[in-house]
């Protein structure tokens, strides 16, 4: 066996399922909680290869437009939870500590990509990734629309005609974009009422 491989072993903890028999307590995203023996460093055992791998493949992806790392991990790992989950799990299957979470949580909020939950009868806050897919791509449209602006703005001070009709076209160009993403979003919207 290479160092590469992986040896599940169950946690000693377990819980009485429906037929009575003990069962493996679940994870955070409702899989059966294994341990694994590896060299994965800043994930945590109870993540599988696959799980990691889309994690860090999701950050990779992100991380060059300015995604913190952290958070851009934490966004993959959202993606995979079929519901909300405590920063505490976060911290456990990222490997991150908790000040780290809080952060890159509260990031992915503000970015509009992750959503907090409030537990019944606790302080306690859960994440989940964000259902309104929409609502980034609505925050990205009134930006180009102010950075259209005021690069028009620009374009009535500037000292030479070469510089105005530049910034001219850059302002064209963002509001054709920001109408391409409105259309886009308009047959989304329509395509998901009809199913």
């Amino acid at each position: 066996m290479n160092s590469g491989d992986m040896i599940p072993i169950l946690q000693n903890t377990s819980r009485s399922g429906p037929t009575g028999r003990h069962e493996p307590p679940l994870d955070a995203c409702g899989r059966p909680l294994l341990l694994y023996i590896r060299n994965m460093p800043n994930m945590s055992n109870k993540t599988s290869r696959d799980e990691q791998r889309f994690t860090e493949d999701v950050a990779r992806l992100l991380t060059p437009w300015g995604v913190p790392p952290v958070a851009a991990r934490l966004y993959g790992y959202l993606l995979l939870c079929p519901r909300p989950v405590s920063l505490d799990q976060i911290t456990e299957s990222l490997g991150i500590s908790k000040s780290s979470a809080s952060v890159a949580a509260r990031l992915l909020e503000s970015y509009t990509l992750a959503r907090r939950h409030s537990e019944p009868g606790t302080k306690r806050a859960l994440y989940a990734v964000a259902d309104d897919y929409e609502a980034m791509v609505r925050q990205q449209n009134r930006l180009l629309d102010a950075l259209a602006g005021q690069l028009n703005a620009g374009a009535e001070i500037a000292a030479s005609k070469a510089a105005s009709a530049r910034l001219r076209e850059m302002a064209d160009f963002y509001r054709v974009m920001r109408g391409a993403m409105e259309d886009a979003m308009s047959r989304w919207t329509r395509g998901r009422r009809r199913q």
